[in-house]
């Protein structure tokens, strides 16, 4: 049984990956920013026991460093981190270049910067430390973004901050290897969240199910399988691979 800390799980694809991780046998610690009663429903589903709730703005100073501590002292010890939390495109932090006045577009690039980047990277140092001393090793599994391979022109912020958080990931691959502690990255496409629903019951939703030549989107819990294996032991020769989770969309010219 493994403590495992898992970032942004009050719904969507953290949802899904806690409930992987708990299905499995460990205990898990959900982090959540705003969305209380979600992330409250996503502990209360979970099967076992021992898992536990934990509220963190991860953008502010100091909250990373707490969010660790505080699943540590919760699940007794701390074996795998999901970095899932971000600040995700959505109507209030579209910033395309050309159209955005600068005072919006510096908001917008802090805010992203500080949560899907530094937070990420400041969890990513509390774990890697918390695992060297008990020296057993574990596992960090960053979720980043297609967006960071194929561009977010409307959200270049995100595709940026992404793109920062696989390249961290493969530096501390590097690292943390002697330490046996495996880092990997899952870069999903567009993937079928609560987030998502209108636009994939609207008018772009015969885009997106057609960019896969399987003809649909993905789940939350493919990618929560993903992530899964990604943090066995199983998978630790995969360390520093970035994952790209998209249905060999890819792949289409």
């Amino acid at each position: 049984m493994r403590g495992v800390l898992v970032t942004g799980g009050s719904r969507g694809i953290g949802r899904a990956v806690a409930r992987a991780f708990a299905a499995g046998g460990d205990r898990v610690a959900v982090q959540y920013a705003g969305r209380r009663a979600d992330a409250e429903r996503t502990v209360r589903e979970l099967p076992g026991t021992g898992h536990t709730l934990l509220q963190a703005d991860l953008g502010e100073p100091g909250a990373t460093e707490r969010t660790v501590a505080e699943a540590v002292a919760a699940l007794g010890a701390v074996d795998v981190l999901v970095n899932n939390a971000a600040v995700a495109p959505a109507a209030d932090t579209r910033h395309p270049i050309a159209e955005t006045p600068l005072e919006h577009w510096q908001q917008v690039w802090r805010r992203m910067v500080d949560v899907n980047l530094l937070g990420a990277a400041d969890l990513c140092w509390a774990t890697a430390h918390h695992l060297v001393d008990r020296g057993t090793g574990g596992a960090i599994v960053n979720i980043g973004s297609r967006g960071a391979f194929r561009g977010e022109p409307d959200f270049p912020a995100y595709g940026a901050t992404k793109a920062a958080l696989h390249a961290l990931g493969q530096s501390l691959a590097v690292a943390l290897a002697p330490h046996g502690i495996a880092v990997t990255s899952v870069a999903p496409g567009f993937v079928a969240t609560e987030r998502q629903t209108g636009k994939l019951s609207g008018p772009e939703g015969e885009r997106l199910r057609a960019e896969s030549p399987f003809g649909r989107v993905g789940t939350p819990e493919e990618v929560a399988a993903t992530v899964h294996f990604l943090a066995s032991p199983a998978a630790a020769w995969a360390s520093g691979t970035i994952v790209d989770l998209n249905g060999a969309s890819h792949l289409r010219t």
